[in-house]
């Protein structure tokens, strides 16, 4: 397998094999080695303050969390030979969070929502994202930075 079908395979992975994701109805915009952006629809289910019709806090810091882990996946792949390839599964296996922080600073109103990852810094053992997310109307709701484990 290339990168470029080992990267379509961990877009396959995050939207069809994880139910959570599945219940977040999420989809892939982008997903390279520098960026990945996730789309995320309105659910009546993702309310967190019923009279205030906002996104539950939860649900942020999930497409968070889930907008880096795939950007620490493309930068497994990117930083293989080609040669060693065939290891990805095995690395993507224990592919793990090790710490993230959300801060919302504005309440989660809007008909989608789009939460991107740029790479601050991808190592042999962790790799640091920073994300954001915004609404529709392009008002950043939140922003984040999580360590991941990738090797």
């Amino acid at each position: 397998m290339d990168k470029k079908a080992l990267m379509d395979k961990v877009e396959w992975i995050f939207v069809n094999q994880m139910p959570y994701n599945q219940f977040l109805g999420i989809s892939v915009a982008v997903l390279n080695a520098e960026r990945a952006e996730i789309v995320l629809p309105w659910k009546d289910e993702f309310i967190g303050n019923p009279t205030q019709k906002i996104l539950h806090g939860g649900v942020i810091s999930a497409v968070l969390d889930n907008v880096g882990g795939m950007l620490a996946a493309a930068s497994i792949i990117d930083k293989l030979p080609d040669s060693e390839l065939h290891t990805v599964p095995s690395k993507l296996a224990t592919l793990g969070t090790i710490d993230i922080r959300t801060d919302f600073i504005r309440p989660g109103r809007g008909d989608s929502f789009v939460a991107s990852a740029q790479l601050i810094r991808s190592g042999n053992k962790v790799c640091v994202c920073r994300m954001e997310l915004h609404n529709d109307e392009g008002v950043q709701i939140a922003f984040g930075t999580a360590t991941y484990l990738v090797g």
